[in-house]
């Protein structure tokens, strides 16, 4: 129950900051109920002059019958894109605040959600929420007033009609009782077996190369299969339930509508009313039996409300990255811009959720216009101390600090010369990740991609910087020739060099680059790091690489040894290269 409160809690959120948009929406149903009514005491007029033999008058009221029909269905029309114009913009806000909850939240607890579930999660129950949002409330007060009205009207006319279309009342709560549990079962299965289901599709697609290499089409057939046959018995097995519910359901509802029926026809026998009334009461029943109706789905259409909700608060409540000292950042970039930033790690420790300890008392240091290389085993940190190193991960003892030459005042009005790593201070870095990070676009998109102004002849400079310029030359278009998805049309060491260069068009003081030459020849290799180091912009740039052939080059080598770094002095980078 309290799980339940929370999740309305965070719904009614959302509803408070729309309420304009939900009286909008109120008022046109309840427009639409209005001439609903109407159009019965017309219809039951209508009748009336009928079995009188009015001809004048028939035409006149089936005139006002037109003009009522014509109206309900602009009423009709203009809710349908009215609600439509409200829906797309509540829907998209929800999405676009869910969104960057997503990219704010913590990386590290972030990465326990598949993609596929995080795709799931923000499209289909951000749209359900705020499709909620929107129409819950106001169909809660528009069928309401429905029912009321109706009952009204029968009750003043001739309150026996009302107590026959009450009775299945009591029947309709209980029906919806059975429901609900089964209904928010459903719900939550559903969702994750659909999550499951994207997450497949997903994964499949993005990794379709490696599939096709290994001939593995018809093992994910199959897979595909199963998912699909585990979706449709849970749907099916949900299905059934509601099976006999709903006959249940419908049974009531017949009979009570022929009690309704012959009652009406009775009373007309008995000319207790007329055949106008008996219309208009047979209108009325129906008003009556499907208002509770919708206020019935109301309930199963709160359960999927709230089960979104709380798919959408597991995101939102995930811990937040530290941005508390962004405008710090900031100033500290612009005193130290012309000298460059300087990194400091001392006796950091760190280790992964599981207990496995990665680090323990483990120290660099770098400065502008050195590279700095990390070499060690595969899978023994490289990678996580970059994650470190960009506050993607948090260590969990030690000092993690960039450092300048010169002085700035902070917030609080505090001389500093140091800030820590954390996710704001990663507007100063420029990073190139192991693995294909080009974008489907032109090479010239990709490079504005990190800095939206550069000019043509910057990016020219970062691709000769890069050694990417003699081939980009050659394409057909240069510059704005276009690259397919993850790269598609050039090769593997060409997309690192355009990953380079995107990250050296940035400016920023510190570059990391996660096995970025891996598919360099060594003498390219060679070159790039030579170009960055004889660059005058202050860089401080820090690589990973598991090829030892480029050490030499680097003004210092860290190996990782005993979840540590050690600095390998020239003879044991000399031992290295003559073992590879």
């Amino acid at each position: 129950m309290s799980e339940l409160k929370s999740q309305v809690k965070w719904v009614l959120r959302y509803a408070r900051r729309y309420w304009k948009h939900m009286i909008i929406y109120t008022v046109i149903g309840l427009s639409g109920t209005l001439v609903a009514l109407i159009s019965g005491f017309v219809s039951r007029d209508m009748v009336d002059i009928i079995t009188g033999h009015k001809v004048g008058a028939v035409l006149a009221q089936f005139a006002s019958l037109i003009m009522i029909t014509l109206l309900n269905t602009l009423i009709g029309q203009i809710s349908e894109y009215v609600s439509l114009k409200i829906n797309l913009k509540v829907s998209n806000e929800i999405k676009e605040e869910i969104f960057g909850g997503i990219l704010m939240a913590d990386w590290e607890a972030l990465s326990d959600y598949h993609t596929g579930d995080l795709l799931t999660r923000w499209n289909t129950d951000s749209a359900a929420v705020a499709s909620g949002v929107l129409t819950f409330f106001p169909n809660i007060v528009i069928y309401s007033t429905r029912f009321i009205s109706a009952l009204v009207v029968m009750v003043s006319s001739d309150w026996t009609f009302a107590v026959i279309s009450m009775i299945s009342i009591p029947f309709s709560f209980v029906i919806s009782k059975q429901m609900m549990k089964k209904m928010r079962n459903a719900n939550q299965e559903s969702s994750r077996q659909s999550a499951q289901l994207n997450g497949f599709n997903q994964e499949t697609f993005s990794n379709i190369q490696t599939v096709k290499a290994f001939s593995l089409i018809p093992e994910y057939i199959k897979r595909l299969h199963k998912l699909q046959a585990e979706y449709i018995t849970m749907k099916l097995k949900f299905q059934r339930g509601y099976i006999g519910i709903t006959l249940i359901n419908v049974l009531i509802s017949l009979i009570i509508s022929y009690a309704a029926y012959g009652w009406g026809i009775y009373r007309v026998w008995s000319e207790a009313i007329t055949y106008g009334t008996m219309t208009m009461f047979l209108t009325l029943s129906s008003t009556l039996s499907s208002a509770m109706s919708s206020m019935m789905s109301l309930v199963p259409s709160a359960l999927y409300i709230t089960n979104s909700a709380q798919r959408l608060m597991d995101l939102v409540e995930l811990p937040k990255e530290d941005y508390s000292n962004e405008s710090d950042v900031k100033e500290f970039a612009e005193k130290n811009a012309d000298t460059g930033i300087s990194l400091c790690i001392k006796d950091m420790d760190y280790s992964y959720k599981n207990g496995n300890e990665i680090f323990c008392g483990a120290s660099i240091d770098a400065a502008p216009h050195e590279t700095i290389a990390l070499v060690g085993p595969s899978g023994e940190g490289k990678t996580t101390m970059l994650r470190l190193i960009l506050a993607l991960i948090n260590k969990k003892d030690g000092e993690a600090v960039l450092y300048g030459d010169k002085y700035f005042t902070t917030e609080d009005g505090r001389e500093e010369k140091s800030i820590p790593l954390n996710a704001a201070a990663r507007q100063l870095f420029s990073y190139v990740p192991q693995g294909n990070t080009m974008l489907s676009g032109t090479i010239a998109d990709n490079m504005r991609f990190v800095k939206s102004d550069a000019t043509d002849e910057e990016i020219w400079a970062a691709l000769d910087m890069a050694c990417a310029k003699e081939f980009v030359e050659k394409m057909p278009n240069g510059i704005d020739s276009e690259l397919k998805e993850r790269g598609g049309g050039i090769s593997e060491g060409q997309a690192q060099r355009l990953s380079i260069a995107r990250a050296i068009i940035r400016k920023s003081p510190l570059l990391l680059l996660d096995e970025a030459t891996s598919a360099l020849d060594v003498a390219t290799e060679r070159r790039v790091l030579n170009n960055i180091m004889k660059d005058d912009y202050p860089r401080t740039c820090i690589v990973t690489t598991h090829r030892p052939t480029v050490l030499n080059v680097c003004n210092r080598v860290y190996a990782i040894k005993d979840k540590k770094f050690k600095v390998l002095n020239e003879e044991e980078i000399d031992e290295m290269i003559k073992g590879f």
